[in-house]
């Protein structure tokens, strides 16, 4: 094992509580951006400082400067580390600058690496599987790295989808290609290290005797259960991809990007609801879900994890849906129905 002190494992639990409780004031911190900081178009009518001027931190680098659609929805770990982290690594080599390094390079590399996450991830050792899993975190950071470098070559402030681009689909097939890969290297290992609580064991090496006395038939038997809950997962994290994908693109339409607020478009955004609605949504976005099943790999927790999110997922994610959807209405109906009746959100 890679921890196998205990007090090595109580470092690692506090730092998962902080690192937790930083989510928790920073998603405070951009509630309080969104509300009290006035956005581009109200600079030139109220003559106010930029947020930049009064923030210690960089609008390169903080999380909280550019307000867009797409960064509302964001996972924690995507918005406030990698995010940030790649901006600073961009700022020291300068690989914005380097020509031959293209975003759809890096979205190719990255899926090396994840095959190689996963190749370690099927393995038997939890140090390997330990490393697999940091493999796949550096994977999710170079994912963010080539939209990095391809705002940066663009000048493109904040978190934005260029949706219906090559490099919007390429990307989203590299990393297509690299959640499958996870979710074959976990397959194989639970596959090959069957939960030992309420099942059989299972030999290596099945003889004819073994056949004959039903060892082959409990094989076939608990593989069909890893599929099962295997898929089911993968299910989920397909759902969840489309969905948070969908209301990227929606959110973006009807609220445009970080400069030029309507006046309704404010509103809307200022909403506490629409923050509830993108809070719940960066907690179960294709990304949250990866982080997830990477924290019970690295606990040796997976088959406990995807016994448990079985069913239960599904009903939450669709309660997401269902929530949003009928927020999107809202929204169209307040935008576009109603602009010139004075209707309230």
């Amino acid at each position: 094992m890679v921890w196998p002190s205990s007090q090595i494992s109580k470092i690692l639990l506090t730092l998962l509580f902080l690192l937790i409780l930083w989510y928790i004031f920073m998603d405070f911190s951009l509630y309080m951006r969104v509300q009290n900081y006035p956005l581009e178009n109200e600079l030139a009518a109220n003559n106010t400082k930029r947020y930049e001027e009064v923030s210690w931190i960089s609008c390169d680098v903080s999380p909280l400067c550019d307000v867009t659609p797409k960064a509302l929805l964001l996972d924690h770990t995507n918005h406030y580390i990698f995010a940030p982290l790649a901006t600073i690594i961009d700022r020291i080599f300068k690989i914005s600058d380097i020509k031959w390094i293209t975003p759809n390079a890096i979205s190719f590399f990255h899926v090396f690496v994840a095959i190689l996450s996963a190749k370690c991830i099927s393995s038997d050792s939890l140090a390997y599987r330990r490393v697999g899993v940091i493999l796949f975190e550096v994977r999710t950071f170079l994912d963010d790295m080539d939209g990095h470098v391809a705002r940066a070559r663009k000048n493109i402030k904040g978190e934005v989808s260029e949706i219906g681009t090559s490099g919007y689909y390429i990307d989203g097939i590299c990393d297509a290609i690299g959640i499958v890969a996870l979710m074959i290297g976990a397959f194989i290992y639970l596959k090959n290290n069957p939960p030992r609580r309420g099942y059989v064991q299972l030999p290596t090496i099945i003889n004819d005797n073994d056949r004959d006395n039903g060892t082959a038939y409990r094989i076939k038997v608990t593989t069909k259960k890893v599929v099962l809950k295997v898929s089911c997962y993968g299910a989920q994290i397909l759902l969840s991809s489309t969905a948070w994908n969908r209301y990227i693109a929606l959110y973006q339409e009807m609220l445009g990007g970080c400069y030029n607020y309507t006046e309704r478009q404010l509103i809307v955004l200022r909403s506490p609801f629409f923050f509830v609605i993108v809070w719940i949504w960066r907690i179960v976005n294709i990304h949250n879900l990866l982080h997830f099943v990477l924290l019970a790999i690295f606990c040796d927790k997976l088959w406990e994890f995807l016994r448990f999110v079985q069913y239960i997922g599904f009903g939450i994610l669709l309660a997401a849906i269902c929530i949003a959807e009928i927020h999107i209405v809202d929204v169209r109906n307040f935008l576009y129905k109603n602009l010139h009746n004075g209707a309230t959100y």
